[in-house]
């Protein structure tokens, strides 16, 4: 029953979700690929106190940076990414495609060069190894993963000097230093600014002339331009909001989310009702289509527009009465594994956890045999079959 009134609902919904667009430059620097995808701007509202739930909190909408302002407040500057994973793809391409002067900082003839060559990047003009990058920035882009934060971090530090900003994308190491060695230098800015998506979804979204949402922070202030600095960032990179926390909320936050409702808990949840329809006689199509297709396809894309309270509003008055009754016995029944899941990621021990099993010779191959795991598992084998009789698969 709620399939049925899901479809309905999606199939009837009048509801347009205003897209915040970006104008990039017309023109840009030889070395710098036009971007022709990108839309037109959408004028969009700038600072806002909002209050969420009873609590006001001020947001900062890219209007208040429009991208006069950015190029004007960054004239000077140059952007020293270091890195070229996942999030060094996104903010470069974007902070490249917004008309500012980006560099990447590499390991020559790596895996992460070659990919860069590949989207654009020039060497010895836009491309270089980490030394001269680090050198030629005004910002410092630190976007190399945690682990390898930590292990070239001794490299790094010594390059860096007084006039620049050290910029993260994640407060891990400089949260866990103890566990990272990463204390950044007293003398300099050093601000954050973390997409609430991948890489890729921060570029995806700046192609479809929208923006991801992504909270900054200030670690030093050592100029009194930190905030500004962070703000304005967030914009250049892809941000259509952004709102203030902290180093040690962001990484406490999102080191539980993902391994809560973002992928660890929702994975197990998956598993656990799966697992009982199959032991109860239902086929494999049938339990994935009550588990997990109907989840994403229908209900969870209505819930991200419309919210739970509408959910429980628009389907079947049993589904309803079910839900209603059950969703405090779950709450109840997972609380203490998420304040465990809390107090694991505040103490250390999933910073520890991460950095120990990331840095062995070995991780990529143990990390393939755990995702070969994953993917002989009935439930996620029948995925792929029920995924190809979708309609826009055949």
């Amino acid at each position: 029953m709620l399939r049925t009134q899901a479809a309905r609902l999606i199939a009837n919904s009048r509801v347009i979700t205003s897209k915040r667009t970006f104008a990039l430059a017309t023109k840009v620097i030889a070395t710098k690929p036009t971007a022709r995808f990108v839309k037109p701007i959408i004028p969009t509202r700038g600072i806002k106190q909002i209050n969420f739930g009873g609590t006001v909190e001020t947001v900062y909408e890219r209007a208040d940076w429009p991208r006069e302002k950015l190029l004007d407040y960054f004239k000077n500057d140059t952007f020293a990414l270091i890195g070229y994973g996942s999030q060094g793809y996104g903010q470069g391409l974007n902070l490249r495609d917004n008309g500012l002067n980006v560099i990447i900082g590499v390991r020559k003839n790596g895996a992460s060069w070659k990919a860069a060559i590949e989207d654009g990047w020039v060497p010895g003009e836009n491309l270089f190894e980490v030394e001269e990058a680090i050198k030629k920035g005004t910002y410092v882009m630190n976007l190399l993963s945690d682990a390898a934060q930590s292990e070239t971090w001794s490299t790094i530090k010594p390059l860096l000097n007084k006039n620049q900003t050290l910029y993260f994308s994640h407060g891990f190491s400089p949260v866990f230093s103890d566990l990272t060695h990463v204390v950044p230098p007293k003398d300099m800015d050093v601000i954050l600014v973390a997409p609430k998506g991948s890489g890729r979804t921060v570029r995806s979204l700046f192609k479809e002339g929208r923006g991801i949402n992504s909270s900054y922070a200030v670690w030093n202030d050592v100029t009194g331009k930190a905030h500004e600095k962070s703000q304005a960032l967030a914009v250049a990179i892809g941000s259509g909001y952004v709102y203030q926390t902290t180093f040690e909320k962001e990484v406490n936050s999102d080191l539980y989310g993902e391994r809560g409702c973002l992928m660890g808990g929702i994975h197990g949840m998956f598993l656990a009702q799966y697992e009982v329809l199959r032991e109860n006689g239902h086929s494999p199509s049938e339990a994935f289509n009550e588990t997990v297709e109907e989840a994403t396809q229908s209900l969870y894309p209505l819930i991200g527009k419309y919210g739970m309270d509408y959910m429980y509003d628009a389907c079947s008055t049993t589904a309803r009465r079910g839900a209603l009754d059950w969703y405090p016995i779950f709450k109840d029944t997972l609380k203490p594994v998420f304040q465990d899941l809390y107090a694991s990621t505040k103490n250390g021990n999933e910073t520890k956890r991460s950095l120990e099993f990331n840095s062995q010779p070995d991780y990529r191959e143990k990390l393939e045999a755990e995702l070969e795991t994953i993917r002989n598992m009935e439930i996620w084998k029948v995925g792929k079959e029920v995924r190809k009789l979708r309609p826009e698969n055949n």
